[in-house]
Order: C-alpha cells, then sequence, then structure tokens
C-alpha cells in the first residue's frame, strides 16, 4: 500500500508542476499568438489557470499529507514539505485573491478590454505580481522535481 501512495505522490508532482509549466509557459503564449481576439484568449488562459490552480490544491493536499503520515512530525525538517506548502500557499493567494480580483478589473472595463481602459494601470499590476507568484511556483516546482529521483523522505 505504502508503494501505491509513494506513486500517487510522484503522480501529483508530475501532475501538478508538469501542468503549470505547459499552461503558464506553452498554452498561454500560444493562446495570445493564435487567437486574434485578446480578451477571448485572456479569458480561456484565466479559465486554465483556474483549473490549474485547482489541480495544485489536491495535488498539494495529497502531498503535504502523504509526507506527514510518511515521516510524521520530522516531516516539519524537510524542505520538500515547505517547498510544497509554499507553492501550496502560492496558488490559494492566486487562485482567491489575484484571480478574482484581475476578473472584477476586466468585468468592471466591459465593454472594452482591460488593457484600453483607465483601468489598465491596476491590472498591469496585479496580472505582474500574478506572473511573479507564478514563477516563484515554478521554480519551487523545478527545485522538487529534481529532487524527485531521491527518495521523498
Amino acid at each position: 500500500m505504502h508503494r501505491l501512495a509513494e506513486s500517487l505522490y510522484s503522480v501529483s508532482l508530475t501532475l501538478w508542476v508538469g501542468g503549470m509549466w505547459v499552461i503558464g509557459y506553452f498554452v498561454t503564449p500560444t493562446l495570445f499568438a493564435a487567437v486574434a481576439d485578446r480578451q477571448l484568449a485572456g479569458m480561456l488562459a484565466g479559465k486554465l489557470f483556474i483549473l490549474m490552480g485547482w489541480v495544485g490544491i489536491g495535488c498539494a493536499v495529497y502531498m503535504l499529507l502523504f509526507m506527514l503520515f510518511s515521516m510524521g512530525w520530522a516531516v516539519f525538517k524537510r524542505w520538500r514539505f515547505w517547498a510544497v506548502f509554499v507553492m501550496l500557499l502560492l496558488t490559494q493567494i492566486a487562485l482567491f485573491g489575484i484571480q478574482p480580483l484581475m476578473v472584477q478589473l476586466k468585468a468592471d472595463a466591459f465593454p472594452r478590454d482591460v488593457m484600453e481602459s483607465l483601468l489598465h494601470d491596476r491590472f498591469a499590476m496585479w496580472h505582474g505580481i500574478a506572473s511573479v507568484l507564478y514563477l516563484a511556483q515554478s521554480l519551487l516546482g523545478f527545485a522538487l522535481v529534481l529532487g524527485a529521483g531521491r527518495n521523498v523522505k
């Protein structure tokens, strides 16, 4: 049973970090390059980031519980635990804090594109903050993936 749980840990890490990289660094730029309507591209990208946020929360909860049950209180001395915890925290900040704010700014700018409205500066600022948080998550995920070849403990 422990082998299955450890395999699910690896699958969770792969799904979460791989999904983040694919959506953030391949799909989203492709959407903006291929779709002529920037509002539509932004809406689709936003929905994908929301979906990935929920995937991340599910994967993080499993990974944290797996590490806690596998290692007990010693887990709090492990960098992997804290990396996953910080990634989860950043995911929640983006999903429940920044994302709704950006959606509201878009709605307030409608029918204009938010980037062509008076709300451009506020939207650009929050988009920049979200991008920095996403990059931090991506780098933490990179560190986790590099360390995945070793034992989870």
